[in-house]
């Protein structure tokens, strides 16, 4: 390819020479920003269609397409930088910076990625759905917290605790606390009391 150029720009005028770079190197970048744009379509694809035949959660679906896409794009900008004539040592230097960053908010956020990575095992196994009833038992016999599954959110999981003498109240419960206590579970909408 290298070649093809050369041998393309000795035959122009001088006038054109500088000209032909920049249109050379405008061409190379958009090659790049399309083979980016054609593998997110293609991942786009992929993902919708293992979301479909899996029947994964669409949050879950959103995120991977989002992940994906984060990859695919800054790998297509960082190789356009690097058409462009930004040192690669330039940009590892800031990569690696941005990571060792990136690491020390990782461990800062422990709690918040916790609870992250949870609801993504939560939407995977399928420990419970919305409408569900369940129980977070605190230690042996001793009962803990207990409600109707509202919603399951990347963070919380929200919970209608019915209590006899003050009507019904919400809980936001983070997802990490599911994996750390015994779950008491009732999939059908009767609750323990009815059976």
């Amino acid at each position: 390819m290298r070649q093809f150029l050369i041998s393309v720009h000795n035959q122009l005028p001088s006038w054109a020479g500088s000209w032909f770079n920049v249109l050379a190197l405008l061409a190379q970048v958009g090659l790049i920003v399309l083979a980016a744009w054609l593998a997110m379509r293609v991942a786009r694809m992929l993902i919708r269609r293992l979301a479909k035949t899996y029947t994964l959660p669409y949050d879950l679906a959103m995120l991977t397409t989002r992940v994906v896409a984060f990859v695919v794009y800054g790998g297509a900008m960082l190789w356009a930088l690097e058409r462009l004539g930004v040192s690669g040592t330039v940009l590892w230097t800031a990569l690696t910076g941005f990571a060792a960053v990136g690491a020390v908010a990782f461990f800062a956020a422990w709690s918040v990625l916790s609870n992250l990575f949870c609801a993504l095992l939560i939407f995977t196994t399928r420990a419970f759905r919305p409408g569900d009833l369940i129980e977070l038992i605190e230690s042996g016999d001793k009962p803990g917290i207990r409600g109707r599954v509202l919603d399951i959110n990347l963070v919380y999981t929200t919970l209608v605790e019915a209590d006899a003498g003050t009507g019904s109240h919400t809980l936001q419960v983070p997802n990490s606390l599911f994996f750390q206590r015994v779950l008491r579970h009732w999939r059908d909408t009767s609750s323990p009391a009815e059976r």
